[in-house]
């Protein structure tokens, strides 16, 4: 056996023999596990950027793309901000141990379900190291073990992070191995720890589509990913134009490097003479590349700003950078078949004052999260209420969107008679 299948195989066993002595770890124990980590992510900040800024140096010498560093990156602020989302976490109720739908049937047994840790749970992950905090103290407050193996590009820093989380659970209380850290940086490490489905009960990979869907073809155990955000925003021809101009501009330039940052605006044509040029004004101060159809790009040039004409990959891709796709469209059927096409389930979001429309595009629009007169930046389990998020889903089984604790748990059904045997 190599070097990586034996760390891969003692540190999965480590979580698996953790996973049953988490599972049933008292609330007040796993809280102060989440209040240590939140403390010491403050007073470490000087460890974990020194961390940082070395993956940061050997990231730009190799040439990492401007997207991706900023993932990489962290600074006081971004960590001030996973401590403050650990303690989220830490105010949120226990999901474990919840009693859902108790009823006592015809012949008087008493049954219902109580929700569970799902047991072990590996993250595969690239270039962000707050996955390495977000997912801990999910999984910490959820009662499930974790095997963490971030990305080569971010090694020096999930190291120091995954040991910050390890040392706190030990002070608090908890089993050893209850967070595992993958040191190897292997490749071929990947592929044998998704064939361990007797010891990991489900993967969540974070990153590219490449990562995603190596995961899916490779994996023997069961695999929640989200997909490319290609996320789009449609102005109705009854949309309030300076709300129209305000979200886009949020949606696309606040952060533009993640998955729900705006790709494509599509614009009613009743609405576009008079709403264009006051978005192309918006995105041009910030810098933001514009690549519009024939109509839309007539009508910002006219207004005085460039743009370039968009190409055929230009509809469904993820910029994830300050490029945006316009298009204009004639209605909402026209705009509902172009999200349907292009669209990848993430995020999508209307703008607009027409209640039947805005029902129309809610009802209609399949993707995990759909907005009305709001910016798509709000996927975010944080922002949702669920103190972080182990990723966002794009499929339909078994969670869709930001997965919260409730979404990395199972349950059982509870059954209690009274001497009943089946007739």
């Amino acid at each position: 056996m190599s070097n990586f299948m034996e760390e891969v195989s003692t540190r999965a066993e480590n979580a698996r023999r953790a996973s049953r002595k988490l599972a049933f770890a008292r609330t007040p124990v796993k809280n102060k596990a989440l209040e240590y980590i939140a403390a010491d992510l403050v007073s470490r900040a000087g460890e974990i950027l020194s961390a940082n800024q070395a993956d940061v140096a050997a990231a730009e010498a190799a040439g990492m793309n401007p997207a991706m560093l900023d993932r990489l990156m962290l600074d006081r602020p971004r960590i001030q901000g996973m401590s403050e989302d650990v303690l989220k976490v830490m105010a949120l109720p226990d999901p474990v141990g919840e009693m859902l739908e108790m009823r006592t049937l015809p012949n008087g047994l008493v049954i219902g379900k109580k929700r569970v840790p799902l047991g072990v749970i590996a993250s595969i992950y690239e270039s962000r190291p707050n996955v390495t905090i977000d997912i801990s103290s999910l999984c910490i407050k959820s009662g499930n073990a974790l095997v963490l193996r971030g990305g080569k590009e971010a090694f020096n820093s999930n190291r120091i992070l995954a040991g910050l989380v390890g040392s706190a659970c030990l002070r608090a209380g908890l089993p050893e191995g209850s967070v595992e850290f993958i040191h190897s940086t292997e490749r071929e490490l990947v592929v044998y720890l998704l064939k361990m489905n007797h010891l990991i009960d489900l993967v969540i990979p974070r990153g590219g589509a490449g990562l995603i869907n190596m995961v899916r073809e490779n994996s023997t155990i069961p695999v929640v990913a989200g997909g490319v955000g290609v996320c789009h925003a449609y102005v109705d021809c009854a949309a309030d134009i300076q709300d129209a101009v305000n979200i886009v501009f949020n949606a696309k330039t606040q952060r533009p490097t993640v998955c729900n940052a705006l790709d494509t605006v599509l614009v009613h044509s009743d609405i576009a003479a008079g709403y264009l040029p006051l978005l192309a004004e918006a995105l041009a101060a910030a810098g933001v590349e514009m690549r519009c159809d024939g109509r839309a790009s007539g009508l910002i040039r006219e207004s005085g700003y460039k743009c370039v004409q968009a190409s055929n990959e230009d509809w469904g891709k993820e910029f994830l950078s300050l490029v945006i796709a316009i298009k204009v469209v004639d209605n909402i059927d026209e705009a509902l078949r172009h999200i349907e096409y292009y669209g990848s389930g993430h995020s999508e979001a209307i703008i607009s004052q027409d209640y039947t429309a805005v029902m129309r595009f809610l009802d209609e629009v399949d993707a995990a999260c759909v907005y009305a007169n709001a910016s798509t930046r709000f996927t975010d389990g944080a922002q949702f209420g669920l103190g972080a998020e182990v990723g966002i889903s794009t499929q339909k089984i078994h969670a869709r969107g930001p997965l919260g604790l409730k979404e990395i748990t199972s349950y059982k059904w509870i059954v209690f008679g009274r001497g009943h045997i089946r007739p």
